[in-house]
Order: C-alpha cells, then structure tokens, then sequence
C-alpha cells in the first residue's frame, strides 16, 4: 500500500540545532517508528490496551516487582499527580528551592494540587538529611502546612546528581519522620547513565515510594509515568489522574513510546550520548579564557558564567536560556541528537565572540 498523500509540509530547517533544552529535540526514528506500529486497527481506550499491559512488565523489570506506572501527558503532570497521591488536603512538600515543581511547573502544584512547598536553599540543588531538617518540624502544629513528603530531582535542575547512598540516606531520614520520598526523573536516565548504575539503584533498591519517569527529553514526543513503588504509600492514583486532566484516552501512544525506550537500551543509549556530548562542550569551554563552569558537568547540561553581551551576541546565532540573567548564569542543554559538529561549531563561535 503506498503511504497517503499529505498536504503537510515542513517549516523549519531541520540541520538548525541549539543549547537551550532537551525539549527542543525532535522525537528519536526508534520512537516514531514504534507509534506506527501502535497505529494500526482499535485498541481500549483510557490504559486498558496491550501496550500499556506491556509497559507494566517493563517497568516491573526496572523498577521492581511492585512497581506499577500511570502514564501521563507531560513531567508538571506527573510531578503533581504523584505528590497529590502521597500527601493529605494540609500536607506539604520539602524541596529544594531550585526544584522544578518550585520554579518551572507555573504554580500547579499549588494551584492545581493544593500543595504546599517547603523550599530549602542548596549550593548544587541537592538536599541532605540536614538541610531537610530545616523545614521538617512542626507536626503537631496545626497553624502550619505538615511536612509529608520530600521531593527530590534526579539529575537535578542543575546538572548534578545524588548518589544511591545519597538517596537512601534522604529515604531513611524521611521515613523516619513518617515523610515519604518522591523523585522526579525527568532526567532520570541521565542519572542513570553517569553513574553507570540500573535505575532501581537509586529508586526502589533505596526506598524511594514514587516517581516521575521521564520520557519526552529523552527520545518520546511526548508522555512521562508516574511509577509507584511503594504501594502501601500511594493513594487512588487512577482517581488522581482522571482528576488532574492526565488520563490519555489513546494511552497506547504514550505507553508504547515508552515501550520503545525502556524495553531495551534506546533510553540508556540517548542518555548517554547526550551526556557525553556536554562533557565534550564543557572540555571545549574550559579552554576559553574568560569563562566559569559553575557546577560538575554530571549529565547533560552545563551552566556556565560569562560576560553579558557576549551571551546577548551568541544567542543570535544559537538558542541558549539565560539561567540568572542579572549574574550572567547561562545554562547549555545538549541532546540525544546532539551532534559532535555542534558541540566544536558553537565552541567556536563562544571564543570568536569572547575575543571580540
């Protein structure tokens, strides 16, 4: 049968890259091939499908037998739908102040969960069983939000990572104070990927009770699972979903893109592609005079200090985020697509403009 005739035609020039995020990149061929797999004929709706029958065995498979994922549109929806899952109406949620859920999800875990956020500064966006002491207290007052859960991110929001002693460290803390431990992996296979390590290594092998699977910077087009671990911890999590606006209707095409990363090595061989090309751009910018790597290189983004109008003149020719503009923080993102020519041509282009 020939393929059907489209009127569709493309409107970017697909050989044009940039730093600014993994989201940027487009969906990996092994992903979009296995959605035209899923295509063809009807399947149940709303999760009952025997693609997301399937992915249940894959993630038994990474994340222990108890595990069981909820597929979902997208990382804030699962970040909220996994914290509503393991908190009461006045529970609160420990986080480090550079979380995700604290500065990138637009309020929704507020607005959307009715959580509240127990922020803690970090130097590396990493928490400690110290630092989360100084907002677990006051359980009994009823004058204040109770801490219930501590979330953490894995690589976090700023490139670096948690050990699995780390993690279980955080785990036993936490549980020892009746709080439960929520792990948001929109960069999980990162993690996963410089440490060299299985992903139930620093999740379910440690104690972590939930959480958010990325997929979308990573390879998918879209979708991320919230996997619950610790089942005696999670609650109503299909109510919760529905609620929260993230139960897919064809959910085959969410489960069976995570299907083709996790069933076999797609998700590490992205990951660690993209990992070892910002090694290659951080090698690359260490040698330009004038310019600070402000935190280890450990996945695949690196944030770097340099004069403002040299950032204001590079982002003309590369998208790139300022990540604190007033100190001239910038973060650089690279990609499963990321190319070694990309990485030497917008080195390049930073010590041409730096030399300017």
């Amino acid at each position: 049968m020939n393929p059907p005739k489209t009127d569709a035609r493309r409107h970017h020039d697909p050989q044009v890259r940039g730093f600014a995020s993994d989201n940027y990149a487009g969906a990996h061929p092994e992903v979009l091939a296995a959605l035209a797999l899923a295509n063809g004929g009807h399947q149940v709706a709303y999760g009952e499908d025997e693609y997301t029958e399937n992915l249940q065995r894959i993630i038994r498979g990474h994340f222990g037998a108890t595990a069981e994922a909820f597929p979902v549109f997208n990382g804030t929806g699962a970040n909220v739908v996994a914290l509503q899952a393991v908190t009461d109406r006045w529970g609160a949620v420990i986080c480090a102040e550079s979380a995700h859920i604290n500065v990138d999800e637009g309020g929704a875990p507020e607005r959307m969960g009715g959580l509240k956020l127990l922020t803690v500064p970090t130097p590396d966006g990493k928490l400690t069983p110290e630092l989360i002491d100084r907002q677990a207290w006051g359980w009994e007052d009823e004058h204040r939000a109770m801490p219930q859960v501590v979330s953490i991110t894995q690589s976090t929001e700023l490139g670096t990572l948690y050990t699995p002693e780390e993690i279980r460290a955080i785990c036993e803390h936490a549980h020892a104070h009746g709080m439960k431990v929520h792990l948001d992996g929109s960069r999980i296979a990162n993690a996963a990927a410089s440490l060299d390590v299985p992903m139930r290594t620093f999740t379910n092998a440690v104690g972590v009770d939930v959480l958010s699977l990325g997929g979308t910077k990573n390879g998918a087009v879209f979708g991320e699972a919230v996997v619950v671990i610790n089942q005696d911890a999670v609650r109503q999590m299909k109510h919760l979903r529905k609620l929260s606006m993230q139960l897919a209707s064809k959910m085959r095409f969410v489960s069976v893109q995570l299907e083709a990363l996790l069933a076999k090595d797609l998700w590490l061989r992205n990951a660690r592609h993209s990992n070892e090309m910002a090694q290659r751009l951080a090698d690359g910018v260490r040698a330009v005079h004038g310019v600070e790597i402000l935190h280890p290189v450990q996945a695949n983004g690196v944030f770097a200090k340099l004069p403002h109008d040299v950032s204001e003149r590079l982002q003309k020719r590369f998208r790139f985020y300022f990540w604190d503009e007033g100190a001239g923080v910038v973060r650089w993102m690279c990609s499963f697509d990321t190319t070694e020519e990309d990485v030497d041509t917008f080195v390049a282009a930073l010590k041409e403009e730096m030399a300017r």
